[in-house]
């Protein structure tokens, strides 16, 4: 019954399509996002991804921002350099579902530079271009693993290991696998996501 409502919506795009309404990169975007809501429908029968819903495709070096089904914004990221897994020291990008834990940056302006979640009061330089220090900028959205022995627990615990979605100096980095663990974003972008996304939002990372 699941993949119907994803050939039902095909079909109507495809219509949509045909009479200019929509372009074909939101068509294939909308796409996207159908199949991996039938996918969570399936993974975690249990949950109910209405509302606010952040998926990171590591494959695809993006984050999908959705609301009650539809796809709203599509950012360019960057995962772990590392790649994917979830033991602390591994500096690596934890999969599996998550949730907005805590949000912090509220009314730091943007690429200012924040030290155990506090602005210091220090700014980054937008070109920065020499050795990436990691600095965390602008805004943070802290995750929370809910899957006990993936993402969450022991020395896999996500909120544990600090893994955020915040905004970075090294904004070159963005689109690339560059990271120390967590989900780095241009500032602009996290800050205009951190205004719309509420703490208990879910998340759900997907190495695909």
């Amino acid at each position: 019954m699941a993949f119907r409502r994803t050939h039902i919506v095909v079909i109507i795009t495809f219509a949509l399509l045909c009479h200019g309404t929509l372009s074909a990169q939101v068509v294939h975007q909308q796409g996207i996002i159908d199949l991996c809501l039938d996918y969570l429908a399936s993974r975690y029968p249990t949950k109910q991804f209405n509302g606010d819903l952040l998926y990171v495709s590591v494959h695809r070096q993006a984050l999908f921002h959705v609301r009650d089904g539809r796809l709203l914004k599509r950012y360019p990221v960057a995962t772990a350099k590392a790649g994917v897994g979830s033991e602390d020291g591994s500096y690596r990008t934890p999969v599996g579902l998550h949730r907005v834990r805590e949000k912090h940056g509220d009314d730091i302006p943007p690429l200012g530079i924040l030290k155990d979640r506090v602005f210091t009061g220090e700014f980054a330089d937008p070109d920065f271009a020499g050795i990436d220090k990691d600095w965390i900028t602008s805004r943070i959205l802290w995750l929370e693993g809910l899957e006990p022995g993936l993402n969450q627990g022991g020395r896999v615990d996500s909120h544990a290991r600090y893994i955020y979605i915040h905004g970075t100096a090294n904004e070159r980095s963005i689109g690339t696998a560059s990271s120390m663990g967590c989900v780095r974003m241009r500032n602009d972008d996290v800050i205009a996501l951190y205004e719309q996304v509420p703490v208990g939002a879910l998340v759900v990372i997907l190495d695909n």
